[in-house]
């Protein structure tokens, strides 16, 4: 069964095949990463543990039992109570309910383990499997977002108040 872990040093070969793997069905739904990302990768990936390190942002893989990565969940921004929530799972496991499962979970550890009592993730009006995922682990629309915020494209904020 995929566990849910805190990103460390460890998962980067992990995190990288799983990023290369599934980038063009990534870029299907949310804006492409761009070769600037897979060519600057070691240095992202470290600024990423920095910022986990220093308690900005809070990174997890969902790992599978052969040590692949099946996807990624990060809570960005945690300040005053809150966070911003991104997610993304891998093609193979898509539609399948990993991400709804998965995206409960953090919602628990958000509360339990860092003190957040709101989280709020941002969707394209064109990525109708993220809004079911947001709206079945209990998210509700709470306004707009823009092209700033999504790369791009419009769409909308969700909001899910957290139990302590």
């Amino acid at each position: 069964m995929p566990k849910l872990k805190p990103l460390h040093a460890g998962h980067a070969p992990a995190v990288l095949a799983f990023e290369l793997a599934n980038r063009a069905y990534f870029a299907a739904s949310v804006p492409d990463r761009g070769d600037d990302f897979f060519e600057q990768f070691n240095d992202r990936y470290n600024a990423s543990l920095a910022e986990h390190e220093a308690g900005i942002c809070a990174f997890h893989v969902l790992v599978a039992e052969d040590g692949s990565v099946l996807g990624r969940f990060n809570l960005y921004d945690l300040e005053d109570g809150t966070a911003r929530l991104g997610y993304r799972v891998a093609e193979q496991v898509a539609g399948r309910g990993v991400a709804t499962t998965t995206v409960r979970e953090l919602c628990r550890m958000a509360a339990a383990m860092h003190g957040l009592r709101t989280l709020r993730a941002a969707t394209s009006h064109d990525n109708a499997a993220s809004q079911r995922v947001l709206t079945k682990a209990g998210f509700v629309p709470a306004g707009p977002a823009t092209p700033a915020d999504l790369g791009g494209k419009s769409g909308t904020w969700y909001q899910r108040d957290l139990q302590p």
